[in-house]
């Protein structure tokens, strides 16, 4: 029993390490896509400012109206107004950051994260095996707090049965003075005491139905914590194969809301284009860049999920195969 519950500690440890570890990694995903929805807002700042050049040059020659300027003018202003909230979320993910790592705020980590940095496994499984999922330290402190429950059950019914003493007395045993010396001349002498409650109002038995109750509810619950297991791991695999999708067309969009502006830009310069169509296709690729930011980082964040549904791990670290070697126990 002891051994059991000493092993459902252990797993509860490796549990938090592995949502600690699963929240750092998801901290550090969502500071790279802020840092990608500012790197998108700050280009779309700058060719903001170049198209406003442009046209505040076609207006001082009348070739356009000051109505055309001043709306680039609005749009420039409004793309400016969304960096510093940007900014902030981006300075509290980097204190959040600081606090998972057990630091102030204030000593957050050297590493930046960016989108670019981080990669991913060249081939993600669409198919796993059970048995990785019974690596799960939430699965198996389940299993282990199933075990002692059902050892106290155990020791709820020996409580119950009477108490059985065996004694042995040694002795000697002659007839006469001079034969206790000889060999066989020794006995021993075996008692049984049998100690019984003789009345405990029922309180054995209540306590032997509530530890049934208890390996009842143990057993539920572990039926329920490898059920969700299993259910992670499907909206990990079923979360990523979206994400692909999204990311292609994602992509796709962003490419063409760049030609778009692109060419945009340059019927601007000739003056062959209304300055509204030159708004639309910025406000275009500036969401079409930010979704793209998004689009990536959600696959990130949805591989480091399918890790942790999957245990994380844990039981290839050095450290938990040597203290599994000195138990001499299979983890």
């Amino acid at each position: 029993m002891l051994g059991a519950q000493e092993a459902a500690q252990r797993f509860q440890l490796e549990a938090a390490y592995l949502t600690l570890t699963a929240n750092l990694v998801a901290a550090a995903v969502s500071e790279a896509a802020l840092r990608g929805q500012i790197a998108a807002t700050e280009e779309i700042i700058g060719i903001a400012r170049q198209s406003l050049d442009i046209l505040r040059r076609q207006g001082a020659l009348g070739q356009i109206a000051g109505a055309d300027v001043a709306v680039q003018e609005a749009a420039l202003a409004q793309a400016e107004a969304s960096l510093p909230p940007l900014r902030k979320q981006l300075a509290q993910q980097r204190h959040l950051l600081a606090v998972l790592a057990g630091r102030p705020p204030s000593a957050g980590p050297s590493a930046e994260f960016d989108l670019a940095s981080l990669d991913l496994p060249r081939e993600l499984p669409v198919s796993l095996p059970s048995r990785l999922v019974e690596q799960r330290p939430d699965i198996r402190a389940a299993e282990a707090q199933l075990h002692a429950a059902s050892a106290i059950i155990g020791v709820a019914i020996a409580n119950r049965l009477p108490l059985l003493t065996l004694t042995a007395n040694p002795g000697l045993g002659a007839v006469t003075l001079g034969q206790l010396a000889t060999p066989g001349a020794g006995f021993w002498t075996l008692a049984a005491n049998a100690a019984a409650t003789v009345f405990d109002a029922g309180a054995l038995r209540h306590k032997q139905r509530a530890a049934e109750a208890a390996y009842d509810a143990a057993a539920a619950q572990y039926r329920a914590t490898v059920l969700t297991a299993f259910q992670n791991v499907a909206d990990s695999l079923r979360a990523l194969a979206s994400d692909a999708d999204g990311l292609k067309a994602a992509a796709a969009a962003e490419r063409a809301a760049a030609t778009s502006l692109a060419i945009a830009r340059r019927q601007l310069a000739i003056g062959a284009i209304n300055p509204l169509a030159l708004l639309i296709a910025e406000q275009g690729y500036q969401q079409t860049r930010i979704a793209l930011a998004g689009a990536r980082a959600a696959r990130l964040a949805d591989s480091a999920a399918l890790f942790q549904a999957l245990g994380g791990g844990w039981w290839n670290r050095d450290d938990v195969k040597t203290a599994a070697e000195a138990r001499g126990v299979s983890r």
